[in-house]
């Protein structure tokens, strides 16, 4: 009897397991990166879809990835042409520089491409106090631009380099999206995704590189478009890359590595991890879609990203909210509600115009009333005369 209890267990252990396998094997869900670093985020730059993330909303400090931040907004709030004469403040900072020195003259678009290509911090004290006067300044305009206009909800930056304070943090999720708002901007991909640029200062004369290792080619990965590296003693190494691949554009974050070498492994296991799993697909402007009877359509041709070995489930909600979702991503639409033509109403049609002759009926069956009122009392008042004068 033991031995036929075993059994049954054993079957129904093996039949469980295995049931768990199949289901896992129909979803074809991926192992999820195993990261080092204590934050990182991946998205799909298009769709905005987040694909991974660790500690993504965790403040942390950014070091120079700040600058990615400070590039977009230069460009957008500045006049890349205008002469920006160096201040001693700006010649002065620490960290790495483009050698800048005091009253030198450059032009701010020149500024940002030290900035952002060879890390200066020196041009991008002088990019802040050309923009608002002074850097204290710049820091006040800065938040509230990215605030505002990007949409952070998590950041606040002290100063345009990304030097320490205590008070300058960000987070994965935050840099992720700063990064997909400067993306849509041609001047800052051109800068972003340099490697070299010949460098004419005014004491320095080079051609800078930027310090990005994929970007560069020292550590080979294909489809790499752009880049920055970071690095403070408090921030640990962090990394921003961005990338695309048969039609996806991703965006890898990671922050406080350990080591430099780290934060590129992980950006590598990240970006892998994306390519290998993930695809985008389009709604095309006008899809139908009905339920209980009411027909909803999509207003304009929408991109989503999915995961590319399964199968994508459609869900619609009364009031025509599309959800798109598989075990990995989870995507809402707001359709439109399609008005049918409504019939036109039945019209009795009558050549008698029954409430014109009402109408204007009315006015003559009053006088033909009153003719015969008439008619009939004179007649009367005849009659009576006439009777009376037979009696006499």
């Amino acid at each position: 009897m033991k031995k036929w209890i075993a059994m049954a267990v054993a079957f129904f252990l093996f039949s469980n397991m295995n049931a768990q396998g199949v289901a896992a094997h129909e979803k074809n869900v991926p192992e999820e990166p195993g990261l080092m670093s204590e934050a990182a985020i991946l998205i799909e730059a298009n769709s905005g879809q987040i694909l991974y993330e660790k500690n993504a909303d965790t403040p942390m400090y950014p070091a120079s990835i700040t600058k990615i931040a400070s590039a977009i907004y230069a460009i957008e709030n500045g006049n890349l042409d205008d002469i920006v004469t160096i201040s001693e403040n700006a010649a002065n900072t620490k960290g790495s520089s483009v050698f800048l020195e005091e009253g030198e003259q450059a032009p701010l678009g020149k500024l940002v491409q030290g900035m952002l290509i060879n890390s200066g911090n020196d041009a991008g004290t002088a990019i802040a106090e050309h923009l608002s006067g002074s850097v204290e300044q710049f820091s006040s305009d800065f938040n509230t631009y990215l605030e505002e206009k990007v949409g952070t909800k998590n950041t606040h930056f002290e100063n345009s380099h990304g030097l320490f304070d205590a008070e300058h943090m960000t987070t994965a999720e935050d840099m992720a999206k700063i990064t997909q708002y400067a993306m849509d901007n041609e001047t800052f991909m051109d800068i972003f995704s340099t490697k070299e640029l010949a460098w004419d200062g005014e004491t320095w004369d080079t051609t800078i590189q930027t310090h990005h290792r994929l970007l560069k080619g020292e550590i080979p990965y294909e489809t790499i478009t752009g880049g920055k590296n970071g690095y403070v003693n408090q921030s640990g190494f962090t990394l921003v890359t961005t990338a695309e691949r048969n039609g996806l554009e991703l965006i890898a974050v990671t922050m406080k590595a350990s080591s430099d070498i780290q934060s590129y492994e992980d950006t590598v296991e990240l970006l892998d991890y994306g390519f290998d799993n993930f695809a985008n697909s389009s709604l095309e402007e006008g899809k139908t879609y009905t339920v209980n009877n009411k027909e909803f359509q999509v207003p304009e041709t929408t991109s989503y990203t999915h995961a590319s070995q399964q199968t994508t489930n459609e869900d619609i909600s009364e009031d025509g909210v599309l959800t798109l979702s598989d075990s990995l991503t989870s995507t809402t639409i707001e359709l439109e509600k399609v008005e049918k033509n409504k019939p036109a109403p039945v019209q009795r049609v009558s050549n008698d115009k029954p409430s014109e002759l009402f109408g204007m009926g009315s006015h003559w069956i009053f006088i033909f009333a009153f003719v015969f009122v008439v008619i009939s009392v004179v007649g009367l008042l005849f009659w009576q005369s006439a009777r009376n004068t037979l009696i006499k």
